[in-house]
C-alpha cells in the first residue's frame, strides 16, 4: 500500500466528525464521496481503527495510486494523488494473437481508470492466453505512456517466442492396448514433420485433463470397469524443447455384462415391454456407453407411456471371481420436476430455436437428467460452438428447474482449394465453399467447382436439417458433370440434374433416405469412333448390307448399321445404339437404409454398417429400370492393433414395362469391386475385331472382400499411416445376355476370330459374355494425411479372362488448403 497513516493521538474535540476532515489533491473525485469513506455515527468517535478502515476502502476504489492522512489542528487532512485516466489500450508484437482475441480478455478499459494492480493482472492474463496457445517463452510488458489532463495510453508490449510443442506422449500401465492404439484416443498429438499443417500439438494443459477423460471413458467402453487414470503429468524438457506428457494407467481386469435385468416399483409399468430397449446383454463385453444409452432409451420409452417423473438408474455388482458385471437397471417414481425455463446465452449469432430444437423436451414438461444430458450432446456434435455446458439452477418454487445453455460461438464457414490425382480420373482441382449454420440458422450450403483431365463438373447442395420442425433432413442437390472419352470408356458422357432427399432417422442407428433424382444424360463419340468407314466396296455406291439389327440408323451417316463397318477401329454397337437414342431424362425414385454402428465413421474398429439402395426409374421420362444396390462391412480388431474388415456387395438391375436395360445403366467391372483391374476393366466386354472393345456391363454382381489394416509403427502417429492386406473375389453376370437388349441369335464366343476381308457379310459381332470368377490379392498404404485420404494399392489379379484390363497399381487422393 503506498499511502501512510501518521498515528497520532485523536481525541473527541479533534475528530468527531467526518464534517471535520479536510480532502486535498483531489480533481475529479467530489471531497464528500471521499468523507463518506469515514464511518462514523452519531456519538461515535473517528478514532485509529475507523480511519484505518477509511484508508483501506479508498485504496479498495482503484481511483488512487495514493492515500495520506494526516492530523492538522483539530482536523483530519486526506490528502490523494488520483489514478489517471486511460485513453487507449494497444497492444504491440503479437502476431499470432490479434488484438481481438486479447482485447475483451483484459480489465483495463478506455476511458476506465489505471491501476497499477490490474495492470499486472492484465498482463498474466495475456501470458495465460498465449501460453493456451502453446508458446510458453512468452513475456509482455506493459508501457505506460503520460498524456496531459491526468491521462494515459497503456501500451503492452508482446514478445511471443517460439510455439512450445508436445514433444513426446507416454502412457505407463497399458497392458491390453498399445501406444499406437490410445494415441487415436487422446486429443494431443505430437511434434513431428507435419507440425505446420495441424495445432494439436500444442500444449495445452485443459486438453490433457480432456484427454485423461476419454482414456478413462475408451477402457469403460472396452470392459475395464476399475479403470484409472492415476495421473497425467506434463513436463517440459529443454532438451527437446517441448512438453513430455505422461498417463499412467490403472486398467484393472476386464469384465463381462453378468445378469442383465429391469426392476421397477412404479405401479403398471410393464417391464416385458421395455427390454427391447436395453442395449446391454449377458455375455457381452461390458460397455459404459451401452449402459448409458440404454437408460436414454428407458427413459424416453417409459415417458412415451406416461411416466415422465419415472427415474432409471442402473445399479452395478461387480463379481471379481467371474470377472462378471450385474445391471440392474431400477425404475422409481422420480421427485416431481418442471422445467420452468431453458435460458440460452452465449450465442451471438446461433438463433435460439437452432439449440432449442435439439431438447427433446421443453418448458413445462418433466425434469428428466437423462433427456438433459443427451441434448448436451447433440448441441456439441452440431459443431456449432467452441464450448457447450447445460448446468441447472432452482426454479421460483421447490418444483421448478431452470435449464442453462451456455455456448461459445466458432467459425463455421470454409472454403477450400483441393486438387489430387487418380488412376481413374487422372488430375482434377476443386474449389468448394460451404457454411454449415448459414445466417445462424443451422442450413447447411456449398457449392464447388471441379476441373480435371477427364472429369468435370460443378455441385450446388442446400440442407435443411429440422424440416417443419421436426428431425427430417430435407437436401436439395444441383448437380452436373462430364466424363471424356479414354482407355476406359470410347465415349463422352455428358450428365446435369438435381436430387431432393429426405433423411428420416428411425433409432440411432437407423437412418432412412427417399430421394428423387431428375438428370439429363447424353453421350457422344469423336468422329474417328463412327465414320463407319466400310471396308465393302459397295459402300462407296451407297448401298449396305442387310442391317443385322433392324431400325438401327448410323447417326453419322444416317445409314443402317452394319457389322463389317468395324474394321477401322469403330465404337461397339452398344454404344452407338446409345449415341442413336440421342439425350435422355432420367427421373428415378429411391430409397436409402443404412445401419450404422461403427465407433468411429473416419477410422473405424469395430462396428457394422450396411447400406441398401433402392432405385426405381420410369416416373416419368424417358428411361424405365429398377435397380438394387447392398455393400455391408464389418469391422472388428482380431488382434491387438490389427483390424479385420469384411465387405460384402451385391447388385441388381432391370428393365421393366417392356424396356430393356440400357447400356449407361449396367454394372460396370472395375476396382470398386475387385481391385487389380481397370476401371470397366473386366465383365462382359464387346470382343468383334476391329472395334475398341468396349466394356458392356451386367445386369448382376456380387462381390467379397477381406482386409486387414494395421498401423506402420515405425512411422509417427499423427502421419495417420496404415499398412493394409487383402483379397478380393467377384462376379458381373447378364442374365439377359452381355447386354439386356442385344438379341440372342447374335450373340456367340469367337475366340481367335478375325476379320473377314473377302467376305465381309461373314463378320459378326462377339461378345464375351463370362461367368468367370474375378479375384486378385494386393497390398495397400493408407494414409489418413493432411492432404486428406490417400490410398495406394498393389494388387495382383489370381483368376481373369485374356481380354480384361488390368491395373496392378492404383492411387488416389486429393487435398484442401
Amino acid at each position: 500500500m503506498a499511502g501512510a497513516l501518521v498515528t497520532v493521538p485523536v481525541t473527541t474535540a479533534q475528530a468527531q466528525s467526518a464534517s471535520q476532515i479536510v480532502v486535498e489533491g483531489n480533481r475529479r473525485v467530489e471531497a464528500d464521496t471521499i468523507r463518506s469513506y469515514f464511518k462514523v455515527g452519531p456519538g461515535e468517535r473517528l478514532d485509529a481503527g475507523k480511519i484505518d478502515q477509511a484508508l483501506k476502502a479508498l485504496y479498495a476504489t482503484g481511483l488512487f495510486q495514493d492515500v495520506r492522512i494526516t492530523p492538522s489542528g483539530g482536523r483530519i487532512v486526506v490528502t490523494v494523488v488520483e489514478n489517471s485516466v486511460i485513453n487507449r489500450v494497444a497492444f504491440e508484437g503479437n502476431r499470432k494473437v490479434k488484438d481481438e482475441q486479447l482485447t475483451p480478455e483484459i480489465q483495463s478499459k478506455p476511458r476506465g481508470t489505471f491501476s497499477r494492480a490490474l495492470v499486472q493482472s492484465d498482463t498474466q492474463r495475456i501470458v495465460e492466453i498465449y501460453q493456451r496457445s502453446g508458446r510458453y517463452d512468452v513475456s509482455v510488458e506493459p508501457k505506460v505512456i503520460e498524456l496531459s489532463n491526468g491521462r494515459v495510453d497503456l501500451v503492452f508490449e508482446v514478445n511471443e517466442g517460439a510455439k512450445t510443442g508436445v514433444a513426446k506422449v507416454i502412457f505407463v500401465g497399458n497392458t491390453s492396448f498399445s501406444d499406437w492404439r490410445l494415441k487415436d484416443v487422446v486429443k494431443t498429438g505430437e511434434t513431428n514433420l507435419l507440425s505446420w499443417l495441424k495445432s494439436n500439438d500444442i500444449f495445452d494443459p485443459d486438453r490433457v485433463e480432456v484427454d485423461r477423460d476419454l482414456i478413462r471413458r475408451f477402457y469403460l467402453r472396452n470392459g475395464f470397469a476399475d479403470v484409472r487414470v492415476v495421473s497425467a503429468v506434463s513436463e517440459y524438457d529443454p532438451s527437446r524443447k517441448g512438453f513430455v506428457i505422461t498417463f499412467t494407467i490403472d486398467e484393472g481386469d476386464r469384465y463381462k455384462f453378468g445378469v442383465v435385468d429391469l426392476q421397477t416399483s412404479v405401479r403398471g409399468l410393464d417391464v416385458d415391454r421395455l427390454r427391447a430397449r436395453m442395449r446391454t446383454r449377458s455375455g457381452a463385453v461390458y460397455n459404459a456407453d451401452a449402459v448409458e444409452k440404454t437408460v436414454e432409451d428407458l427413459t424416453i420409452e417409459v415417458s412415451k407411456l406416461g411416466y415422465p417423473f419415472a427415474s432409471i438408474k442402473p445399479r452395478g455388482d461387480r463379481d471379481y471371481n467371474a470377472r462378471l458385471v450385474n445391471v440392474v437397471f431400477v425404475m422409481e417414481e422420480g421427485q416431481r420436476a418442471y422445467i420452468e425455463r431453458i435460458n440460452i446465452r452465449g450465442n451471438t449469432r446461433t438463433r435460439d430455436y437452432v439449440i432449442r430444437r435439439e431438447f427433446d423436451i421443453v418448458e413445462g414438461d418433466a425434469y428428466n437428467r437423462a433427456l438433459i444430458d443427451r441434448a448436451e450432446r447433440r448441441i456439441k456434435n452440431l459443431n456449432y460452438f467452441k464450448t457447450v455446458r447445460v448446468t441447472n439452477e432452482p426454479g421460483s418454487a421447490p418444483d421448478r428447474v431452470i435449464v442453462n445453455v451456455d455456448v461459445e460461438e466458432q467459425a463455421t464457414g470454409e472454403f477450400s482449394v483441393s486438387g489430387g490425382y487418380s488412376t481413374a480420373d487422372g488430375l482434377i482441382g476443386e474449389v468448394s465453399v460451404g457454411e454449415r449454420n448459414l445466417l445462424g440458422r443451422g442450413h447447411v450450403a456449398r457449392a464447388s467447382l471441379q476441373y480435371g483431365t477427364r472429369a468435370r463438373g460443378f455441385e450446388l447442395s442446400f440442407v435443411e436439417p429440422y424440416l417443419l420442425g421436426e428431425r427430417l433432413a430435407l437436401g436439395l442437390d444441383v448437380f452436373g458433370k462430364q466424363t471424356t472419352s479414354s482407355t476406359y470408356y470410347s465415349y463422352t458422357s455428358s450428365t446435369i440434374g438435381g436430387n431432393i432427399k429426405l433423411g428420416i432417422p428411425i433409432t440411432d442407428n437407423i437412418v432412412m433416405q427417399p430421394r428423387y433424382s431428375g438428370y439429363r444424360q447424353e453421350i457422344s463419340l469423336p468422329s474417328a469412333y463412327q465414320n463407319c468407314n466400310n471396308i465393302n466396296p459397295n459402300s462407296a455406291a451407297g448401298t449396305y448390307p442387310t442391317p443385322l439389327f433392324q431400325g438401327l440408323v448410323d447417326p453419322a451417316t444416317n445409314q443402317p448399321f452394319a457389322y463389317n463397318c468395324y474394321a477401322d477401329g469403330e465404337a461397339s454397337l452398344a454404344v452407338k445404339r446409345e449415341l442413336a437414342n440421342g439425350p435422355v431424362f432420367v427421373s428415378l425414385v429411391g430409397l436409402s437404409t443404412s445401419y450404422n454402428t461403427l465407433d468411429n465413421n473416419k477410422a473405424p474398429t469395430s462396428g457394422l454398417l450396411i447400406t441398401l439402395n433402392e432405385d426405381f426409374a420410369g416416373v416419368g421420362g424417358d428411361v424405365k429400370f429398377s435397380k438394387t444396390t447392398l455393400d455391408a462391412r464389418l469391422y472388428n480388431e482380431v488382434v491387438p492393433d490389427v483390424v479385420g474388415v469384411l465387405r460384402i456387395q451385391g447388385g441388381y438391375a432391370t428393365g421393366w414395362g417392356g424396356a430393356d436395360l440400357r447400356m449407361l445403366d449396367h454394372f460396370q467391372g472395375g476396382p470398386n469391386i475387385v481391385r487389380g483391374f481397370a476401371p470397366a476393366g473386366w465383365g462382359p466386354r464387346d470382343l468383334t475385331p476391329g472395334t475398341n472393345n468396349d466394356a458392356l456391363g451386367g445386369s448382376m454382381f456380387w462381390a467379397a472382400s477381406i482386409e486387414f489394416q494395421t498401423p506402420l509403427f515405425f512411422a509417427p502417429k499423427d502421419f495417420g499411416m496404415k499398412l493394409a492386406a487383402f483379397a478380393d473375389a467377384g462376379q458381373l453376370l447378364d442374365y439377359v445376355g452381355p447386354t439386356s437388349w442385344a438379341e440372342k441369335g447374335l450373340i456367340m464366343t469367337c475366340p481367335g476370330q478375325t476379320i473377314n476381308t473377302a467376305n465381309p457379310m461373314a463378320n459378326a459381332a462377339c461378345y464375351g459374355n463370362d461367368s468367370t470368377l474375378r479375384s486378385s490379392v494386393g497390398v495397400g498404404l493408407i494414409w489418413n494425411s493432411p492432404f486428406g485420404p490417400l490410398r495406394f494399392d498393389l494388387a495382383y489379379p489370381i483368376t481373369s479372362e485374356s481380354y480384361d484390363k488390368k491395373q496392378l497399381f492404383r492411387f488416389g487422393g486429393g487435398t484442401k488448403f
